[in-house]
């Protein structure tokens, strides 16, 4: 039981360092074209 006085604040810390992480990424642009980079490859210019 003295266990989970630890794990339930570390799992809450990591949701939300996981949860900026996600938040940061998605601000700065990192899923803007997902499909731009695998057809600058097919052309040949």
């Amino acid at each position: 039981m003295d266990i989970l006085y630890l794990l339930i604040p570390l799992s809450v810390v990591l949701v939300f360092l996981i949860g900026a992480l996600f938040w940061w990424s998605v601000r700065s642009g990192q899923f803007d074209d997902l499909e731009g980079p695998g057809h600058r490859i097919l052309d040949d210019d």
